[in-house]
């Protein structure tokens, strides 16, 4: 069947060819003009394979939809359609071999492959420089590649429903990320780098194995969602400890830090200014210690008002440093942790 014969024009720029179990794209009967005023192309909802070359006569196009066909590659035309800003692939049989190599050069602003068979996440995405929408979630990806932060535009980045175990640090790289949907993975911990994420409005994380969160994450002041349902999360309070004792030179370094003993670049080796440059402080509100490398892990769940339990990692000086163990919510030391976090953020951190 040629496409003219059951093509809808829409409106003006928008050609609608859905629905008409096409196999191929034939456009020997379109004019020039139509071709070259077409701004938006429907092709969804057919039977295509591989995207039809074709497509590259539609020069200005901007929006193309090919979701729910059986494609399993898309052509080297596409990379043609210079002004193209919105890609939607969803529910197709694509994975990272079914791209051309140059598909990184298209100016694409918004990418949804949701629903396609990626087991990994082409690199040809991460070099789309205005992309600000990327979506695959339902695939199969196990991982998230480090030069994800190569997407500086970025502001949604959707990839629920896949088999990812780790979160990159390297995602806290992107400047304009508003919405992380991470939800229905298999997602262990969340890298305390995370808080970098300064626009970072929503935080889907549910149905993972998370078991606590960094104590890092209250300072997303912008975070109004975050949704851990479906988390093996304990519900009461934990404390776990594993230490190791300090090394002389992390003894020293404390000494020096906690005393606030002066010294200057004149008096030690560049390697031992670093070193110190390095010191974290203790955030037992009671103790004016701080830490190097060795140091105290301990699940502390922060209380709100009676009605939110949020397990939050955080690190402490050594032993002497923690609380006594409690299954009271309004313990002393949770009160503490409270106290030391504002109200308003927390509410906001702990909706979901």
């Amino acid at each position: 069947m040629e496409i003219h014969e059951g093509a809808a024009a829409v409106g003006d720029g928008v050609l609608d060819f859905s629905r008409l179990s096409l196999t191929t794209l034939s456009l020997d009967s379109m004019s020039e003009e139509r071709k070259r005023d077409t701004r938006q192309l429907y092709l969804n909802y057919n039977r295509l394979v591989s995207l039809p070359l074709s497509v590259s006569v539609f020069c200005n196009l901007e929006f193309l939809d090919i979701s729910n066909n059986g494609l399993t590659a898309i052509c080297e035309g596409i990379t043609r359609l210079t002004k193209l800003k919105t890609l939607l692939a969803k529910n197709n049989r694509l994975d990272e071999f079914s791209l051309p190599k140059e598909f990184g050069s298209l100016q694409l602003e918004v990418l949804n492959f949701s629903g396609n068979r990626f087991e990994e996440i082409p690199l040809q995405f991460t070099k789309l420089q205005r992309l600000q929408s990327l979506s695959l979630g339902g695939n199969r990806l196990k991982s998230i590649p480090a030069e994800i932060e190569d997407l500086t535009s970025l502001e949604l980045l959707y990839l629920g429903g896949n088999l990812i175990s780790a979160i990159p640090p390297e995602i806290a790289n992107l400047p304009y990320l508003s919405y992380l949907v991470l939800c229905d993975n298999r997602i262990q911990s969340v890298p305390p780098q995370l808080t970098r994420l300064h626009s970072l409005r929503s935080l889907s994380l549910h149905n993972n194995l998370l078991t606590y969160l960094p104590r890092e994450i209250l300072c997303l002041v912008h975070l109004q969602e975050l949704s851990l349902r479906g988390n093996p999360l304990v519900v009461r309070f934990v404390k776990e400890m594993t230490y190791d004792p300090p090394s002389l030179l992390e003894l020293a370094g404390r000494t020096i830090k906690s005393r606030n003993i002066p010294y200057y670049p004149c008096d030690l080796p560049s390697n031992l200014l670093r070193y110190l440059d390095l010191a974290s402080k203790c955030p037992n509100p009671k103790c004016a210690g701080v830490y190097f490398d060795s140091c105290v892990r301990q699940i502390k769940f922060v209380d709100f008002c009676g009605k939110y339990r949020l397990p939050l990692m955080h690190y402490l000086c050594s032993p002497e440093c923690t609380s006594p163990c409690s299954s009271n919510p309004q313990s002393d030391a949770e009160s503490e942790d409270e106290s030391s976090v504002p109200a308003d953020r927390l509410q906001r951190v702990l909706l979901g």
